[in-house]
């Protein structure tokens, strides 16, 4: 036999947050139904979000003569880069194109990013700003950043007496 009072859903039912039975307004911006209807309102599709913004990975090394930075640039153009130097800041800027040949109904899926790209480097004060170089090849770009003969290691002979 069960021994619980009869009154125990009433309890349940009272205890129960008033707000979840009738969610008012102020309620409903926090949960996820005007995302979704703003969602539905903009113009983006799924084929559209690859045109966004992107940024090219980069790696960045150093040697006794030179810091070295390399980016990857798939089917970038070379005409598409530009590379300065300002004030001690690298910066790298370019744009990688969607081909408007292909009709964007036939694709499937497109998950690479297209559009314009900018990478911004302090550069360190002891880079030589006018011997710097930029190599593009097979999709990388290799800037290469020589280090002035002052900030270069030297070797100290150590005489003994």
């Amino acid at each position: 036999m069960n021994t619980g009072n009869f009154l125990t859903p009433v309890k349940d039912f009272m205890s129960m947050d008033p707000f979840r039975l009738f969610p008012n307004r102020m309620e409903r911006l926090f949960t996820e139904e005007p995302l979704a209807m703003l969602r539905m309102m903009l113009p983006i599709e799924e084929n559209y979000w690859p045109l966004k913004a992107w940024t090219p990975a980069c790696d960045i090394f150093e040697t006794d003569k030179e810091l070295v930075i390399k980016f990857e640039l798939p089917e970038v153009r070379k005409e598409d880069v530009e590379v300065k130097i300002e004030q001690n800041v690298l910066t790298l800027r370019g744009e990688r194109k969607f081909e408007e040949k292909n009709d964007r109904e036939n694709y499937h899926r497109i998950e690479r990013r297209y559009g314009e790209f900018m990478r911004s480097f302090n550069v360190p004060l002891y880079v030589d700003a006018a011997k710097i170089n930029a190599e593009f090849k097979d999709g990388v770009l290799n800037v290469t950043l020589p280090k002035s003969k002052e900030a270069r290691p030297k070797q100290i002979n150590v005489k003994v007496n």
